[in-house]
Parts: C-alpha cells; structure tokens; sequence
C-alpha cells in the first residue's frame, strides 16, 4: 500500500469530536448553532431586566398551553430520532425509516402549532415590531422554527441515505434542536 492511499483511507483527526457519534463537522455546526442561540437568549434576558413590566405583559400573552405541548411533541420527536439510530442497529433499515418519519411528523407537529400561535398573535396585533418583547420573541421562536424545518430536511435526507453515520448525525442535529426549545420555552414562555 502506497503511502498516498494510506492517507486517504485513515480517518481525519478531530481531537476530542472524533469520539462523538456522527460526522464532527455537524458537531461543529451544532456548538456554533448553540452559540448563536445562547447570545440570543442572553439578550432576551438582559432586555428582560431592562423591561420588565413590558416583558411580564409580553409573556402573559403566550399561550402556555400550546408552549407546553409544543414541548412534548419535541421530546417525542427526539425519541422517534433516538429510536431510528437504535432500529438501524438491531433491525436494519426499514423500522429505522419508520422512526425518522414519525420524528419528521412531529416536527411538522411542532411548526403547526407554531403556526396556530402566530396567527393568534397575529389577530391580537401583536408582531414582530410591536415592541422589545415581541421582536425577541419572534427572532427566538422563528429561528427555532426555522432549525426545525432544516432538522426535518436532515432527518429527510438521512432516511434516504439510511447509514449508522447518517443517522447518529441527523440524530445529533435533531437533539440540538430539542435542547434549544428546552431551555427556550422555560426562559421565554414561564420564568417571570
């Protein structure tokens, strides 16, 4: 064996996220999506303390309800997604395709209720220039929604392309997405 094609077939050293499941470079992604929603939320918080009466009569206006429902189809999701890496191993590809379709449905789940609080929103007239509090929370929630629709394209492509690799990636992907609207639905739509 050449020394050229001994490259080739050795793996890239990613450090510490060569140990990860999945490709590193989604990992990459991942904590960088995780950095961009932690500024987010930081400066959700800090408007919070600088406003507080207008974001108190913002975050009565959310519907917990469908915040709190909107948060168990998410960690349904994330189950369906766990269970599709798992199936792939012991199962194979078929039952692994069944559990990415369910994770798929209910994150069309999620953007639909999404989509009933906004139009409630909407008929309130309360937008996303209304004031401080809802510009935040339609920055917050429209870029979460906006990973969920990319999540649902992931989990869509690596059904397709149905390998252990591509699912713990897509899995990963899908998870980050779950960790997001669990630290965003407490902070935006409970703590007071």
């Amino acid at each position: 064996m050449s020394e050229a094609s001994a490259e080739i077939d050795t793996p890239a050293d990613w450090g510490v996220l060569s140990d990860l499941p999945g490709n590193p470079l989604m990992w990459v992604l991942i904590l960088s999506e995780l950095v961009v929603f932690g500024a987010l939320l930081l400066g959700f918080a800090v408007a919070r303390l600088l406003h507080p009466a207008m974001f108190q009569a913002g975050q009565a206006s959310l519907n917990v309800m469908l915040g709190g429902l909107n948060t168990l189809v998410l960690i349904t999701s994330g189950y369906c997604a766990a269970r599709a890496v798992q199936a792939r191993a012991l199962k194979g590809v078929t039952p692994s395709r069944l559990w990415l379709l369910a994770a798929m449905g209910l994150g069309g789940c999620f953007l639909a209720i999404k989509g009933v609080e906004y139009a409630d929103k909407a008929a309130h007239g309360w937008g996303i220039e209304t004031n401080t509090f809802f510009t935040l929370f339609y920055l917050l929630t429209g870029f979460h929604a906006l990973h969920v629709v990319m999540g649902i394209i992931v989990l869509g492509i690596v059904a397709w392309k149905n390998s252990v690799e591509n699912l713990e990636t897509g899995a990963a992907f899908w998870h980050m997405i779950d960790l997001v609207w669990l630290i965003l639905f407490p902070l935006v739509y409970l703590l007071r």
